[in-house]
């Protein structure tokens, strides 16, 4: 598997509910374009998964433009910042969030993030297997687009769910980043999540002109999880801070939300041979050459 330009080589199906001790499911949340409704889907869909029963840690992995912690109004005292530059263990800067959930802030404003040397990358490396048996969801919010960071994030990630919106340039994007995951063969399918649809039916045509093209073009298949309506609500909890799921839990998208929530447990986890944090910190090892 290669990196390119980097020198590194339907219905849902019942499943039982993750036990405590069982490996975590790991999911990159991301987009091939800024703007869509990335991080608020992941921070919304943690909610949701925790409103189900499940243990979930959200991992802001867009680095040195992290913005989860924005979306849930809380200023954390400690960022991953501190646990690759000032050695800080990984469960000091796992912090308790509102509506049950965990985040690990991933530091916004250090450039030194969005450019980590193998030093912080084997920091990195030796510090998340810890949160193995913490969650049984460890949703990572990636940043837009095909940095190389991002694409560790998402080779090494048991499962990825794309965000699109029904915009030209979104689609495009999107296609384009389906196509590079397509290359690098690292997954058996990628979910797909239309946001700020006009109704069900925009939604679902958006999603059946990408499995059309895919399905011409490309070998990896893409599953429709779902998708959120554009409504104010979403706006009006952005600049209040609050997730919208805990805004108004009876709300358009906080309604869809939680449908992707219960998709998301039918479907199977990712058929990978390494499970759980230490599987996706396994193959991001690889990816780095280590």
């Amino acid at each position: 598997m290669r990196i390119p330009g980097s020198s590194f080589t339907g219905e849902p199906r019942s499943r039982p509910l993750p036990g405590a001790g069982s490996a975590a499911r790991v999911l990159a949340v991301t987009s091939g374009k800024g703007g869509v409704g990335k991080t608020n889907l992941a921070v919304n869909l943690a909610l949701a998964l925790a409103d189900l029963g499940q243990r979930v840690i959200v991992v802001d992995a867009d680095l040195g433009l992290a913005n989860v912690e924005v979306l849930l109004g809380i200023s954390p005292p400690r960022t991953l910042y501190d646990c690759l530059y000032r050695d800080r263990d990984i469960r000091e800067v796992l912090l308790p969030a509102p509506g049950g959930i965990q985040i690990i802030a991933g530091g916004a404003g250090f450039l030194d993030m969005a450019f980590l040397d193998r030093e912080r990358w084997q920091k990195l490396l030796d510090a998340l297997p810890q949160l193995d048996n913490l969650a049984d969801f460890v949703l990572l919010d990636t940043g837009a687009g095909l940095s190389k960071n991002v694409l560790f994030f998402l080779a090494a990630a048991g499962e990825v769910v794309v965000v699109v919106t029904p915009e030209p340039t979104s689609l495009t994007d999107g296609y384009s980043l389906i196509k590079v995951l397509d290359r690098l063969q690292a997954h058996r399918e990628v979910l797909l999540v239309v946001n700020r649809a006009g109704s069900e039916r925009e939604a679902a045509a958006t999603a059946r002109r990408l499995e059309a093209v895919a399905g011409k073009f490309l070998r990896l298949p893409l599953t429709y999880l779902g998708y959120i309506p554009d409504d104010g609500e979403v706006a009006r909890a952005v600049k209040e801070q609050r997730p919208f799921y805990l805004a108004n839990p009876q709300s358009r998208p906080s309604r869809s939300v939680a449908g992707l929530a219960r998709r998301l447990l039918g479907q199977e986890a990712g058929d990978l041979p390494e499970k759980g944090v230490r599987g996706f910190v396994a193959r991001l090892a690889r990816l780095l050459g280590r």
